[in-house]
């Protein structure tokens, strides 16, 4: 595995790139503050531009490292930062990822989360040289194993009421792609 940091990745659509402090309006208004979106990746919400300030503080000093993996997505036509992506676990000794990813509910259902996973999957085998890309969703988030089911993962396995989400539990589904089934698959 070979460790690069987060580079600019351009597809059709989106622009994946660093987070800037200038994203913390787009944050706010497409994704952060939206507890929908942040309860289905079992992240906080963020409300305040104090809040997504320091947020921003964490993501962009750990740009310094090379085994770190965070992008801003970035809709080509709005200029706007509409959610996120990110290998957030990386294993360099099984050379291994797994991502997370949020779009805001205002540019859903359009494939972009797709595009932007897609991307981030051929940067893992292609530049980083991965054996495997892991994602897992929970059980009752169906947009997202869409993403999923279109980006040519193998279902692996639920671990079972993994996650309490108010007064119910919710499993835990993983799905992977192992780089031998992504070449054969790019063709």
């Amino acid at each position: 595995m070979k460790n690069i940091g987060t580079q600019t990745i351009t597809t059709e659509r989106l622009i994946l790139r660093r987070f800037e402090y200038s994203d913390d309006e787009a944050m706010l208004k497409y994704w952060i503050a939206d507890v929908k979106i942040q309860s289905m990746y079992s992240e906080p919400v963020y409300t305040t531009k104090e809040e997504v300030k320091a947020l921003l503080d964490k993501y962009i000093s750990s740009y310094e490292r090379e085994d770190y993996y965070r992008w801003a997505i970035i809709d080509k036509e709005s200029q706007q930062c509409i959610g996120q992506i990110a290998y957030f676990l990386v294993d360099c000794k099984n050379n291994f990822a797994e991502i997370e990813y949020c779009i805001g509910s205002a540019f859903q259902r359009r494939g972009l989360a797709t595009e932007a996973t897609k991307a981030v999957i051929a940067y893992g085998f292609d530049k980083m040289n991965l054996h495997k890309v892991q994602i897992c969703c929970k059980t009752i988030n169906q947009p997202s194993l869409s993403v999923i089911q279109k980006c040519g993962l193998t279902y692996e396995g639920t671990l079972r009421d993994y996650f309490r989400m108010g007064d119910q539990y919710v499993g835990r589904m993983f799905h992977s792609i192992l780089r031998s089934e992504y070449e054969s698959k790019r063709g």
